[in-house]
């Protein structure tokens, strides 16, 4: 069990990043140890990285302080002679931290556990990093299935749980439109992932409709359901499948986080972990237009997603632009030419363009296969 910090006289101070699995090696191991950890974020707390990097000679991270006691990275933390590290324990369980101890953040009033109210693209890149690893260890090539047993057992997963509860602390307001959509996206796709793991993937129509409207993170004060993150910020505050009443009311504080307008593209880049969603991918602020457009790009040209047949003249789409025809233009004919405007250079598009110049196409809609999008 994990030493009180009211039982300790002095400090163990950790330098450290998100994301960084060697300073969740040194922070695991010294917490097996009974010691309280003071754990200080160095991307969050820059004012102290000049200091630390005068008092280690080091940039990397983590850097491990013993009270005034310099003791070095993980790796030095790992080879520390049992006798030196009893001596260690021992000193900061019985004397009190002295003023030549190394900087933290709580000594002028902050927050004593380094984590202050951050900006969201700060907790959403963090965040990202980890997502990007999992993907990268459990996720197919293509981005359509994820190994869900393996995501389970990861200490990066384990990781990821810790800093989503960090993400009450963000603010939002200040985010531009492509921040938003970054974030936004990559904590929806997260949260399903992360919703299938705590709660199971939902298998009949009710368990869908209570999912998504019943998963959710606190977010900068506020829950945010998928059925929020989608169709209120995303979709810029417009009703979902199944739903009577547009997410966000006017006097909701929510509505201040909603796009101003429903940006189509998302539909391309959400996925709701049925085998026939949109691959998963992360995404950045910088450039997310050109990167939301390229998932369209790929999604079209997919015969899962658009079909085209000219003899009968009649094109099958993928579900989605049923769901949210209105999202699309409303009609058809709309709908049919922001596809065309949307699809790359292919024999597919040659062929759309065709059945479009001389008109009366038939529009149709693909099956769409709701199970598990899982290796298993």
């Amino acid at each position: 069990m994990a030493e009180n910090k009211s039982n300790m006289k002095g400090r163990v101070t950790v330098y450290s990043v998100s994301c960084c699995p060697h300073c969740t090696q040194a922070k695991a191991a010294l917490t097996k140890l009974g010691l309280h950890v003071c754990e200080v974020d160095i991307n969050k707390h820059r004012e102290l990285q000049t200091e630390v990097k005068k008092l280690t000679g080091c940039s990397s991270v983590p850097q491990i302080f013993f009270n005034n006691v310099y003791v070095g990275n993980n790796e030095d933390l790992q080879n520390l002679d049992p006798q030196q590290l009893e001596h260690l324990v021992l000193l900061v369980r019985e004397e009190p931290v002295p003023p030549d101890a190394p900087p933290v953040p709580d000594e002028d009033g902050t927050d004593p556990e380094g984590v202050l109210e951050r900006a969201a693209s700060d907790v959403s890149e963090a965040m990202r990093n980890l997502i990007l690893k999992l993907y990268s260890d459990h996720l197919s090539e293509d981005g359509k299935t994820v190994d869900y047993k393996a995501v389970r057992r990861s200490p990066y997963y384990e990781q990821y749980c810790e800093l989503a509860v960090h993400l009450q602390r963000v603010e939002l307001l200040s985010l531009s439109r492509e921040e938003k959509l970054a974030f936004f996206i990559n904590i929806y796709n997260a949260l399903v992932i992360h919703g299938n793991l705590r709660l199971g993937f939902p298998n009949t129509l009710w368990q869908r409709y209570r999912f998504f409207n019943y998963v959710s993170y606190l977010i900068g004060g506020e829950v945010f359901t998928l059925q929020d993150i989608e169709n209120g910020v995303l979709r810029g505050n417009r009703r979902g499948m199944a739903q009577f009443l547009k997410p966000f009311s006017k006097n909701d504080p929510r509505l201040q986080v909603a796009l101003h307008d429903v940006e189509p593209l998302i539909h391309f880049a959400l996925n709701c972990g049925a085998k026939s969603c949109p691959p998963i991918r992360t995404y950045t602020p910088q450039d997310i237009n050109n990167q939301l457009r390229a998932a369209a790009e790929a999604f079209l040209e997919n015969d899962d997603s658009v079909t085209i047949d000219s003899m009968r003249r009649e094109v099958k789409l993928s579900p989605i632009f049923k769901w949210y025809k209105a999202d699309f233009g409303g009609t058809d004919e709309k709908l049919l030419n922001w596809v065309f405007d949307h699809m790359g250079p292919s024999q597919k598009k040659l062929s759309l363009k065709a059945l479009l110049s001389a008109g009366n196409v038939k529009v149709n809609y693909l099956p769409y296969d709701w199970s598990i999008n899982s290796t298993d």
